[in-house]
Parts: structure tokens; C-alpha cells; sequence
């Protein structure tokens, strides 16, 4: 397969004065770009998923940010500097796990700070220039962890993954599915199950619409059929990305993940998770201090219009579980192949 096919999807482009996104919510049916012009139109693109994945929502916030200073009026650095700090808070309360979000509006405030001495227009364009540095970035991050990650990949792997980390999560490839990407590109014979994941069905929806335009070999399973994949001996590998990795390697993901890491260490099945630097937060202890974000309850008891639960249910849905250190084979990285004893290796590897 020509790389170039992978280049198709642009799940967010900033377009010379605007972001344009590929609304998530509408696939797989439709294809449906949005033109997004001002902040509070990115707050409600991240909140409401129609722009996903740990590293694309920072690129947008990046973006996001840019949208919002450039209207500021402010004529010295101090007033200018409370703006940015307000308007990044509020982009960073659209979705509080993903650490990318808080990661890319942090740089850019750092990035003001070192050149606080230049004009107001300058830093405005200073930060337009650093979100679009975060996202081509992003970009060859993530083919870098495809690369990297080809190694693990028997000739003939079926692989289990969970939820979407490909190029609609990302600047661009991906992070989990560039490993898959790569491995098929480079002729390995792989077999790929997509968790649905549920409740927004991103693997289903997503996922599955991803690997189907890239010719990779796939078949849709629903989530509690992970264990019997495992047990009948039909899964070789588990490959997932991540929201938020811990300095003592605890890791946040999609819910569901930790199902699937207890699965595959009971069948002595490797599960690999997928990261860039931007994702890995070493001012988090552990798995317990990450925030795991609560969302609508509709979400469970819908899909699409149509009600699946009994009127006014009580619902608890959280977005996001922990997986312990002790259930993660290794980390895939820009970097290389990170694996235990984790806090060593990733304080060695990304502690600056």
C-alpha cells in the first residue's frame, strides 16, 4: 500500500484564517467538514466529539486558542497575558483526561512568556505558528510510532484493538493504528478485530471506516467478545492508545481498556499501548490522580434517536478507565519501545 493513502484523511487543517474539521459525529454515513472561526465554537466541536483522539484535541485547543487572542484588544503583555490564561482554562474544561489538551495550551503560554518583550501582534502570530509547530509535529510523532512499532508485529499477527487511534484521533496516521498502518505496509499478513466500543461505537463507526479505506484486513466484534477471541486462540496482540500515561505507568484510556488488559494477561497475550511524548503526564503519580471525565448519561441510553433504556434510568458513565502499569506489556513511542520498570525508563526517556 502507498503511504499516500494514509495522507486521505484531515480530521482537522487550519485553512488560512479558520480550522477546518471532519465532524466526527456525522461518520460513517456522512462526510461532513465544519468551518470552525471562533473559540467558542472549538470549546463545543471538543465537548461534543466532533473533533477526538488525545492528540487531535490538542491541536485543536492549540488552534482553538489562536481563535480566541487574535479579537483580544489588549495593548501591553500583562493584560494580554490574563486573557490567554482565561481563554485557555476554558478550552481546558471541554474534555479534563486527555492531557494533550492542557500539554499543547501550556507550551504556547510558556512559548508567550520566553518572548513576552515582543508586540502584542507578534505574539498573537506567535501563537499560530505554535499550534501549527504542535500540529506537524503530531504528524511525524506519529508515523515515528508506526515505524517503531513494526518490530512487534509477527508476520501473521491478529490484533485486537479498542476504540480509534488513527488518523481521525491525530495530526495524522495515528497512534495504535500506525502500528498497524506500518505492519501491513510493510508486508506483514495482519488480521485486525475492532473492539465497537461502546457507548459512542468509535470503533465501529470509526475504526472500521479507517481500516476498510486502507484495504486492511478487519472484522468488527462487539466488546464482550474479547474474551472469547482470546480464549479460542484468535488474538495474538492488543494494541490500544491512550488519553493519559502516569509517571509510574499507570495508563487512562477509553473505558473498557482495563477489561482487555486483565483478558490478555490471563491468556499470556502481549498488550501493547500506543503514546507521544505529549501524552505522558510525569506530574501524575499514578493511575488514581488521574480525572476521569463523567459524560452525558444520554449517550448509554440512546443510539442515534432511538431509546434503549427505560425513561429517567439512573446512569453512570464515565469516558475513561485505568490500566494498571503491571498489565502493559510496553509503550510505543516516538521514542522506541519503553518497557518496565516504568518509572525509570519513562522519567529516562521523556523526563525533560
Amino acid at each position: 500500500m502507498e503511504e499516500q493513502q494514509y495522507n486521505t484523511i484531515n480530521a482537522i487543517e487550519w485553512r488560512g484564517d479558520h480550522v477546518r474539521i471532519l465532524d466526527q459525529t456525522f461518520l460513517p454515513g456522512r462526510t461532513v467538514f465544519s468551518d470552525i472561526r471562533d473559540v467558542g465554537r472549538m470549546w463545543e466541536a471538543i465537548k461534543k466529539l466532533r473533533v477526538r483522539g488525545a492528540p487531535a484535541i490538542g491541536i485543536a485547543a492549540a488552534y482553538g486558542l489562536y481563535l480566541g487572542v487574535r479579537e483580544l484588544h489588549e495593548n501591553n503583555y500583562s493584560s494580554f497575558e490574563i486573557e490567554v490564561k482565561r481563554i485557555s482554562e476554558y478550552l481546558n474544561s471541554a474534555r479534563p483526561t486527555a492531557v494533550n489538551l492542557s500539554w499543547a495550551l501550556h507550551r504556547i503560554q510558556s512559548t508567550l512568556h520566553a518572548h513576552r518583550n515582543e508586540s502584542i501582534a507578534e505574539l498573537k502570530n506567535r501563537v499560530l505558528k505554535t499550534a501549527q509547530t504542535i500540529h506537524d509535529e503530531d504528524k511525524r510523532v506519529c508515523k515515528s510510532i508506526g515505524i517503531n512499532g513494526v518490530e512487534l508485529v509477527g508476520k501473521k499477527a491478529r490484533i485486537l484493538t479498542h476504540c480509534n487511534t488513527g488518523a481521525l484521533a491525530t495530526g495524522q496516521y495515528g497512534t495504535a493504528l500506525s502500528v498497524i498502518y506500518h505492519a501491513h505496509e510493510a508486508g506483514k499478513k495482519i488480521h485486525v478485530w475492532v473492539d465497537e466500543t461502546r457507548p459512542l461505537l468509535q470503533g465501529a463507526r470509526l475504526t472500521a471506516w479507517e481500516l476498510q479505506r486502507a484495504n486492511i484486513p478487519m472484522k468488527l466484534v462487539t466488546d464482550s467478545m474479547a474474551g472469547h477471541l482470546m480464549y479460542t486462540g484468535k488474538v495474538d496482540m492488543v494494541i490500544v492508545g491512550t488519553d493519559r500515561v502516569a509517571a509510574n505507568g499507570d495508563m487512562a484510556n477509553k473505558i473498557g481498556t482495563y477489561s482487555l488488559a486483565v483478558l490478555a494477561r490471563h491468556h499470556n497475550i502481549p498488550f501493547y499501548v500506543a503514546t507521544p511524548a505529549s501524552t505522558i503526564d510525569l506530574q501524575i503519580a499514578h493511575g488514581g490522580d488521574i480525572p476521569i471525565e463523567e459524560r452525558d448519561p444520554r449517550e448509554i441510553t440512546t443510539i442515534g434517536s432511538s431509546e434503549i433504556a427505560p425513561p429517567k434510568v439512573e446512569v453512570y458513565n464515565p469516558a475513561f478507565d485505568i490500566t494498571p502499569a503491571e498489565l502493559i506489556t510496553a509503550y510505543i513511542t516516538e521514542k522506541g519501545i519503553i518497557r518496565p520498570a516504568f518509572p525509570e525508563n519513562l522519567k529516562k526517556a521523556f523526563g525533560s
